[in-house]
């Protein structure tokens, strides 16, 4: 919660580098996710559509580089359609020293990287990245025990925090933390809501003050949880058993959740 001596900066910066021609909207949900989780600026650094459609949607985001307290990056790409200067700009990031949540078209660059990281990987990209990071497939998505004890290996092999998405959402650290997250609801099973917790995510690690870098865990593990209860509350609208909700919903939900939950001082 900020306090009266806080400012912009102090409540936290997070830097988004998301959404494509091919699909702006990510740039939009992801920035939106984050301005309603409470962080203090949003910086947002992407192609000039997307850019025109985050300022129209949230024009008090900032757009361009500049100092951020944490990334979010890949949401809404593609590395097939990544150009050779993106490449090197992700990698300059994922080489860094501020964290970075990475999702979805940039899953593919977080094996090697060095900066403190989040993955955010659902079922079908768990898998990709296990592959890549020299561990067998886990296949079957429906074991939850299993998942719990695949993202353990997985987040021991990149030497990163692993959050796997799903109607059980897997958090798991290199020195073995996990926890299991069961707040949402299967309304949630739409496009563009993990673009939102990308956003979450990022504004969190942002606000956050990080000891070690086993710190994302449970910040990750708090950020499927918002995530989740800000969908049933978003779901619930429309009746005892919920109704049919969009990415947008979810993230127009998340300042009740919040205000509700946080801790003063």
């Amino acid at each position: 919660m900020p306090t009266t001596t806080d400012d912009k900066y102090s409540r936290g910066v997070v830097g988004v580098r998301t959404g494509s021609d091919a699909y702006p909207g990510a740039a939009v949900l992801g920035v939106e996710g984050a301005w309603r989780t409470g962080v203090g600026m949003v910086r947002y650094v992407g192609g000039e559509k997307a850019s025109a459609l985050v300022l129209a949607r949230r024009p008090e985001t900032v757009a361009g580089a500049g100092r951020v307290n944490a990334w979010v990056i890949g949401s809404g790409t593609d590395p097939a359609h990544r150009t050779p200067d993106e490449e090197q700009a992700l990698r300059k990031l994922l080489s860094g020293e501020v964290p970075v949540v990475v999702d979805a078209g940039a899953l593919d660059l977080a094996p090697g990287a060095s900066a403190p990281l989040v993955v955010t990987p659902h079922g079908r990209e768990h898998d990709r990245l296990r592959e890549a990071a020299g561990l067998a497939p886990l296949g079957d998505e429906t074991d939850t025990d299993a998942r719990s004890e695949a993202a353990l290996e997985t987040a021991a092999a990149l030497g990163a925090t692993v959050l796997v998405k799903g109607a059980t959402t897997i958090a798991a650290t290199p020195s073995g933390w996990g926890r299991r997250i069961t707040s949402g609801t299967p309304w949630l099973a739409s496009a563009g809501t993990g673009d939102v917790l990308g956003g979450v995510l990022g504004a969190l690690i942002a606000t956050g003050s990080l000891a070690t870098v086993d710190d994302l865990g449970p910040l990750a593990a708090t950020a499927a949880w918002l995530h989740g209860s800000a969908a049933t509350q978003a779901a619930a609208v429309h009746g005892p058993i919920g109704g049919p909700i969009t990415a947008l919903d979810v993230a127009h939900a998340l300042p009740g959740i919040i205000g509700r939950h946080v801790t003063p001082g």
